[in-house]
């Protein structure tokens, strides 16, 4: 449930839709922190991760679930306590589903709410045992914390939802729950009856400002040093130091890497001797030494995105895999520390060219603004 908490991030100039909901960090003490998550699929606990990464933190206890009777706590800048018989109602699982739900509101999509309610106007439709076990599968995919909010009805929760998937002589999730009987199975199907009705008396409304389209997940480009080209490239062939050579004034180079690394330099020598390195490290290493050409820093982002117009113009299966992105919000993963040791003022630009170079070769295939 988003309600009024909405926010945004902005990535390679897109904006980003999100929200945010408490959490505390485990961080030696526990912080009371915000949780942002973003339609894209990424989450920020201090830094940003995917999804997958998130659940890594959920596991760790990085995004603590359990509380440690005694464990010191703050609020950044308000308070400090100390736990006393604390109580919990999430656990990892529950907080991921939470957040994955999230993330489907946040797109327009159906969350497992909403899949749970199309699964019960299918049994409701045609009233087989097949459906009403489909309707339960979906009723108890929904994260236990958010069950009892399904029908939007503060009177009686989420009971007739409990009682029709259970059908008569079954019983709800709840263990001390008695067995439906048919008198409330009655019942039940009457409240799905009525707020069928209702619903359909009511006008659709569509936000003004909600998504047109879904925002893609985003794609990490976690870091790898390939060798030579692989067979079956994924993702990870969009790195500027994957080995697809790249011809640039009639000088060829290894990978991007090696090229923007050798442009970076007013020295012939270097240029050379970066365009002969072995790997986009190596090559890196030989342009820390050497003298940067005069307006490097004005002139470095659009340079890259000459680089990357010619590799995926040179290599048109590298090409599919950057137009199968879609627009998703693409993460390059990397260290900042082997830059700062060699004494470079930054790392290259790589989003932002590699959206313009998408944008342009969508263009180019008919395939539209990204």
């Amino acid at each position: 449930m988003i309600g009024r908490r909405t926010t945004y991030r902005m990535a390679d100039g897109i904006r980003v839709p999100g929200t945010w909901r408490h959490v505390f960090i485990h961080n030696f003490d526990y912080h009371l922190t915000d949780l942002f998550i973003y339609a894209d699929g990424l989450v920020d606990c201090w830094g940003l991760v995917t999804l997958e990464q998130f659940e890594e933190k959920l596991r760790s206890g990085w995004v603590a679930t359990e509380l440690p009777e005694g464990a010191v706590a703050s609020g950044h800048e308000l308070a400090g306590w100390t736990f006393a018989e604390p109580r919990t109602w999430l656990t990892p699982e529950l907080l991921l589903a939470e957040v994955r739900d999230t993330v489907d509101q946040l797109n327009g999509r159906p969350d497992s709410t909403d899949r749970c309610l199309a699964a019960v106007d299918a049994f409701l439709a045609d009233r087989t045992e097949e459906r009403r076990e489909a309707a339960r599968d979906a009723y108890l995919a929904i994260p236990r914390t958010r069950r009892h909010y399904a029908l939007g009805d503060m009177d009686r929760k989420d009971w007739p939802l409990q009682v029709l998937v259970a059908g008569p002589g079954g019983r709800t999730y709840r263990p001390e729950d008695k067995v439906v009987t048919q008198e409330w199975y009655d019942e039940a199907v009457r409240y799905f009856e009525n707020r069928a009705k209702l619903f359909s008396e009511r006008s659709e409304r569509v936000p003004a400002d909600g998504p047109v389209t879904p925002t893609a997940p985003a794609i990490q480009l976690y870091e790898s040093y390939p060798l030579k080209p692989s067979d079956d490239p994924d993702a990870r062939a969009l790195r500027n130091n994957y080995p697809a050579p790249v011809d640039v004034d009639g000088v060829t180079y290894p990978s991007v890497a090696h090229a923007y690394w050798a442009l970076s330099t007013s020295d012939p020598d270097v240029r050379s001797a970066i365009a002969e390195a072995e790997q986009a490290y190596a090559a890196q290493q030989l342009a820390a030494d050497a003298p940067r050409r005069e307006g490097w820093e004005q002139a470095r982002t659009a340079v890259m995105t000459r680089l990357l117009r010619a590799k995926f113009a040179q290599h048109p299966a590298l090409a599919r895999i950057l137009l199968a992105t879609d627009d998703a919000t693409i993460v390059y993963d990397l260290s900042l520390i082997h830059y700062k040791r060699q004494q470079l003022d930054r790392p290259p630009p790589r989003t932002r060219p590699l959206r313009t170079a998408r944008r342009e070769h969508g263009d180019r295939h008919g395939l539209g603004p990204r």
